[in-house]
């Protein structure tokens, strides 16, 4: 009876199987495999990994010279397209309502600064009086402006979108606090002119 134990002998060995190549070797190892000590460490595929070439660290001049190229491209892109906030056609639409009209908004901060000196103590009554009457002027001119820029919002968001989502509220104050920039610091950038059909 032959025994169990007994190593088989090379004629009885499986022709079939033929030792694997280096390469053959590498691809069949699982991804996380330690070979064994005193042999050689496989090395890493090269796909993914950072260029040989190790390049020279910029000087302070030089980093400072990037870091305002990229500042000027990022201020010059929040100019042309705006941010978060300004995204959605009904955004564009209330931007290009603002934008078609003169608003009486614009000359608020000019007239509140007015308001500030002629209501100082030290001018006359006269002054005085004429400063107050002017702020209550521009405070009514900002309202009545608002309500006419939110109803125009409205009927035009109805008529062009009438399944949006947008809150009604939201774009109206969006609308108001663009109105009451000046036309040169807007964002996004007027892409209407005054008088243009909207």
């Amino acid at each position: 009876m032959p025994s169990l134990f007994r190593r088989k002998s090379a004629d009885l060995a499986d022709p079939a199987t033929e030792p694997l190549t280096p390469a053959e070797e590498e691809a069949a190892r699982p991804r996380g495999y330690t070979p064994s000590k005193g042999r050689e460490t496989p090395k890493r595929p090269a796909v993914g990994r950072r260029p040989a070439g190790a390049t020279a660290p910029l000087s302070k001049e030089e980093a400072k010279a990037v870091r305002r190229q990229r500042r000027a491209e990022a201020a010059a892109e929040f100019r042309r397209e705006g941010g978060p906030r300004d995204r959605g056609p009904e955004r564009l639409l209330a931007r290009n309502v603002v934008d078609s009209r003169r608003t009486v908004g614009t000359w608020f901060f000019g007239g509140a600064l007015v308001v500030l000196i002629g209501s100082n103590q030290a001018m006359p009554p006269a002054i005085r009086l004429a400063s107050n009457l002017l702020w209550a002027a521009l405070a009514v001119g900002v309202v009545i402006d608002s309500v006419l820029i939110s109803r125009r919002i409205k009927k035009l968001v109805g008529a062009r979108f009438p399944n949006s989502t947008q809150r009604m509220g939201s774009l109206y104050l969006y609308a108001i606090m663009r109105s009451i920039t000046f036309r040169k610091l807007r964002t996004p950038a007027p892409q209407v002119g005054l008088g243009d059909p909207v």
